[in-house]
């Protein structure tokens, strides 16, 4: 197995590490409980990651009421110089109520403590608060709910209104504080400025059946590390403050979570419903009217960049745009945040520091490396070997690049009739990458020969940067009913490696397109339980398989290849396959042309040399199969 030693669980954010604990405290066996028989659970901890003295001058710590009865535990950082402060708040689930306790300043926390304290030395107030139904927090645990959004609307003008605030209020934070930011932005709340939504989870039912296939496998751990920051941070915070108000609303909420967890929602709503319809916070982005500065990372192992298709419904004059390839925690990077402080500096406090005028409205990290020994050092390290500045990209700048499938697993510039190529299904399929963020290939199954495909371009005669999703536009044959197909993008390099690129999925019912949203480069699935439709046996079947979104750098002289094949683990996502067994065919005659196509960014020229094998985040190297280099 290919793996890159250093990268992954020693550099994870908090949230990445305690989900990498999770699972490898799952089934270690300690002294047996007498009643069942079964071993003691060990009670989840978070580990200590490094010691910080407290950076700021005052600490404030209350509840605040919102307009619904629920009441919402809050803790906000002061700077140290006198007067009014412009604000940046932060809104989760986990423990952002609780920033400045002894777990935080230990790294045991959600939360970017060193984020924390350049803004609160920039001369912000930094201000966390915890959702309803979440850590010392009342009232009902909804997600990404509508509720999200007003309460986190009310959080903000709660905000502007403190003895200490100069009423300028921006929010900052990833993942569930991502999604808060795009959620409380929708509401418009009069005094917020400016917002740094980063890995932005907007659709939970996009995020447990990608492409309409089941990944069950990241709940649970995702579940132990949600419910362990109310349990052993948030409550040894609340022991150290003598707040039994809020020990006691921790076991009522722990409580709660177990008929209104993220495990309920697969099981009770397996479809696209209007229930989770309701957690779809796309819906609705177009009503932000803020400055933007948006974060993704293409190989975010927690929730792939699919849900930041949001981006495409924000006011291009206001959003800005960072990616990069890599993980979860990119937010994390020392070199991001200081863009990031230089945003609200413009936007929040109004400095005129040229933000607008210097900084292009599309900035994308390439070839993104770590360097350090500590976890803090790795995770605050990242760097990219080069970066593409871009005033605003939009679909019609690309120019679409098209692959034939072709005999002889070939990827041809033009149609290429020929016998149709099979493959065993289901089949156990490559691991890449772990929901640690660990970067790796794993190994072959003893039968890949046999449970895949794959199609091989010729030597590129030029660069090409290959940016944003693609489209596997399969024509297939599946003789039981239904199956699921994960196509696999890499790079063939001259020196006989191949690296990891992207992937997508599709469950072959769930292939009926919304022909509205759709584009050349996008399919947007339907996903209504009506469209849903059965493959009949030995009909050829037109599916449209999304490839997430992608910035890789093509040299020339390499070749681009796409796998074929079974879901398999990819970062976090676990899949619960489609399981009948039989021989899934894709075809590509004249009829029935199979073709691949990606985006083209156009203009772009980088390093003539290769990166590093194993060196870039999440785009692992493996010596080439199909020649045994």
């Amino acid at each position: 197995m290919a793996r890159t030693g250093r990268t992954g669980f020693a550099a994870g954010l908090a949230f990445t590490v305690a989900l990498a604990s999770a699972f490898a405290a799952h089934g270690q066996e300690g002294p047996l409980d007498p009643d069942t028989g079964l071993p003691v659970s060990k009670p989840f901890k978070f580990p200590e990651l490094g010691v910080m003295k407290p950076f700021w001058a005052r600490r404030i710590t209350g509840y605040m009421t919102t307009a619904d009865g629920a009441r919402l535990r809050y803790s906000a950082l002061l700077p140290k110089n006198t007067g009014r402060f412009p604000t940046v708040l932060t809104l989760n689930g986990y423990d952002a109520g609780s920033i400045g306790t002894t777990p935080y300043l230990k790294y045991r926390t959600s939360m970017s403590v060193d984020l924390d304290k350049r803004l609160v030395e920039a001369g912000y107030a930094v201000m966390g608060v915890n959702t309803a139904g979440t850590g010392c927090s009342d009232g009902r645990l909804e997600y990404t709910r509508p509720q999200l959004g007003q309460h986190g609307a009310e959080a903000v003008e709660f905000a502007a209104v403190q003895p200490w605030s100069d009423g300028k209020v921006g929010m900052v934070g990833a993942s569930y504080s991502g999604s808060s930011q795009v959620a409380t932005a929708q509401n418009r709340p009069p005094h917020l400025r400016a917002i740094v939504p980063g890995m932005v989870l907007t659709d939970y039912r996009d995020a447990i059946a990608p492409g309409g296939v089941p990944a069950p496998g990241f709940l649970t751990p995702f579940r132990v590390v949600f419910r362990g920051y109310w349990s052993d941070i948030v409550a040894q915070a609340a022991e150290e403050e003598g707040d039994t108000q809020c020990l006691q609303q921790i076991v009522r909420n722990l409580a709660a979570e177990e008929s209104n967890s993220v495990m309920h929602l697969p099981v009770a709503h397996p479809l696209r419903d209007d229930y989770m319809n309701s957690f779809d916070l796309a819906r609705n982005a177009d009503r932000i009217q803020v400055p933007v500065l948006s974060v993704e990372a293409f190989q975010d192992q927690a929730i792939t960049p699919r849900s930041s298709h949001y981006q495409a419904r924000l006011d291009p004059d206001k959003l800005w745009l960072f990616q990069t390839n890599g993980r979860h925690d990119m937010y994390f990077a020392a070199a991001f945040q200081a863009m990031a402080i230089r945003f609200l500096d413009r936007f929040v406090k109004g400095q005129d520091n040229g933000f607008e005028r210097d900084t292009p409205r599309t900035t994308v990290w390439m070839e993104t490396f770590e360097t350090g020994d500590s976890v803090l050092e790795r995770r605050a390290s990242p760097q990219p070997r080069w970066t593409v500045h871009k005033p605003t990209v939009k679909p019609s700048d690309l120019v679409v690049k098209e692959y034939h499938l072709a005999p002889g697993g070939v990827l041809s510039d033009g149609v290429s009739p020929g016998a149709a190529d099979g493959f065993d299904y289901p089949g156990a399929g490559v691991a890449v990458n772990d929901v640690a963020g660990t970067t790796f290939w794993g190994p072959l199954p003893a039968d890949w020969k046999k449970t895949s495909l794959a199609y091989t371009s010729a030597p590129l005669e030029r660069d090409m940067l290959v940016y944003g999703p693609g489209s596997a536009d399969l024509w297939v044959t599946a003789n039981a009913g239904d199956a699921d197909i994960q196509v696999t993008v890499t790079e063939l390099r001259p020196d006989g490696q191949e690296t990891y690129v992207q992937r997508g999925w599709l469950r072959l019912s769930n292939r009926t397109l919304d022909t509205a949203r759709s584009t050349p480069l996008l399919p947007v699935h339907s996903e209504q339980p009506e469209h849903l439709s059965p493959v009949l046996p030995g009909r050829p079947t037109f599916a449209r398989v999304e490839i997430n979104k992608m910035g890789h750098y093509f040299r020339k002289g390499s070749r681009l290849r796409i796998w074929i094949d079974t879901p398999s683990q990819t970062g976090g996502l676990v899949f619960d396959n489609f399981t009948q067994a039989q021989r899934v065919h894709v075809l590509h005659t004249t009829r029935y042309d199979s073709i691949v196509r990606f985006g083209l960014l156009q203009d772009v020229s980088g390093p003539a040399a290769y990166p590093e094998c194993g060196k870039t985040l999440m785009q692992p190297c493996r010596p080439d199969p199909l020649t045994g280099h």
